[in-house]
């Protein structure tokens, strides 16, 4: 195995207990879960990137919404990540974060090897990002096959996660590149769909189907002709493939990216000189929209719960009401939040805050900024933060 030196934290990441046959199970977080054999031969990667714009001022450049705990599990999305993929891959994760956010994954994650963190100079979109995890993970482990799960999902049902993700793993070791199809709870618009083909003939794999296309987000008639017609799912950006295969497919499409990570991974000490002439890509442009199209995607349809919790009405419908309170979310301390004839989503930030008169707002309460606004206007928010960004205030998005 090559010894890489990036530049990393010394980061550790947190793990479900092990037992004497060497099982390891989740840790408890609501979720009761059966102990879980790694699958051999399998890695995780997480990117952990973004801003969140639209959950701010919680999610902002230098505080990522990964890094916060917006559900009140008590762990942050990026660890509740972790968590559920450690009894898949044992200590087989990688995380790629961006410099700026390399201290506070230390932090939140004291388990991960020093080696597994790869920090990126500056965003370059998934498809780099994912791609250095694979070219890294190529040199140690030539056979691999990688899982890109992003570190900002929300997932529940670990149980049907887990058993769908081993048929991904069984469907990628035939050279396919293997996506997780979302079963849609609506004809939604804010997300793109896979459009299925026919069944494959996988051992270990009996849901897995062709992919026949990946299709950009609908507008609302062609959603609901979706959700109609069947055989569509939402894509939810979670790869399953082998590293070596990953990275040859898009040599084929790009081969000057590839290549790229390739010398990065061979030479660290090349990585501020060749990251910042890396194309700008995400993988689904990169990789699976020319590779469905050439009739080498899969996808298994998946029943657990998802969300990418991506803006406060998400958000909101993953919190439980305050007890005795209907209709009030609190992320915080409830004993902090007073409603009269009041519903919402509220977010303190120290202070009390009192609702009078006022049906599904959303309120967030921080030192430097408060948001108030109506819960049906929350895509907005991103409007907030590109004015904020006009106006030079940096130190606010």
């Amino acid at each position: 195995m090559d010894n890489l030196s990036f530049p990393v934290c010394r980061v550790r990441a947190s793990r479900g207990r092990a037992g004497s046959d060497g099982l390891a199970s989740v840790p408890m977080t609501g979720n009761v879960v059966e102990p879980v054999e790694p699958i051999d031969g399998f890695w995780a990667v997480i990117p952990a990137g973004g801003a969140g714009t639209r959950l701010w001022p919680l999610s902002r450049q230098a505080s990522p919404k990964f890094l916060h705990d917006l559900t009140g599990t008590g762990r942050t999305l990026l660890q509740s990540t972790v968590d559920r993929l450690m009894p898949l891959v044992s200590d087989r994760v990688v995380v790629v974060t961006g410099e700026a956010h390399a201290g506070a994954v230390q932090a939140q994650l004291p388990g991960v090897a020093a080696e597994n963190i790869l920090a990126e100079p500056s965003p370059r979109d998934s498809m780099p990002a994912i791609g250095l995890a694979a070219a890294v993970i190529e040199r140690r482990d030539p056979s691999a096959v990688i899982g890109s799960f992003a570190a900002d999902h929300v997932i529940g049902q670990l149980g049907e996660f887990h058993a769908a993700v081993r048929q991904t793993v069984a469907v990628a070791r035939t050279g396919g590149i293997v996506t997780l199809g979302i079963t849609p709870t609506g004809p939604s618009t804010g997300f793109g769909y896979i459009r299925e083909g026919p069944p494959l003939d996988v051992a270990g794999a009996p849901s897995a189907r062709a992919v026949a296309a990946f299709v950009e987000k609908p507008d609302a008639a062609t959603a609901a002709e979706y959700l109609t017609a069947g055989g569509f799912w939402w894509n939810a950006g979670m790869f399953v493939v082998r590293a070596s295969v990953l990275l040859d497919t898009l040599s084929a499409h790009d081969p000057e990216l590839a290549t790229g990570l390739r010398s990065i991974a061979a030479d660290p000490a090349r990585l501020g000189d060749v990251w910042p002439r890396l194309t700008k890509i995400a993988i689904d442009h990169a990789i699976a929209e020319p590779a469905a199209r050439d009739g080498l995607v899969a996808v298994v349809p998946a029943s657990f719960t998802w969300d990418d919790v991506g803006d406060f009405a998400s958000l909101g419908a993953l919190l439980a009401d305050v007890e005795g309170r209907p209709g009030v979310k609190v992320i915080g301390d409830p004993g902090k939040v007073v409603t009269v004839d009041a519903t919402g989503i509220i977010a303190g930030g120290g202070r009390t805050i009192a609702l009078i008169g006022l049906d599904d707002v959303v309120v967030v309460d921080t030192p430097d900024a408060l948001l108030v606004m109506s819960r049906e206007r929350a895509q907005d928010v991103k409007a907030v933060v590109e004015a904020l960004k006009a106006a030079g205030r940096t130190d606010l998005t």
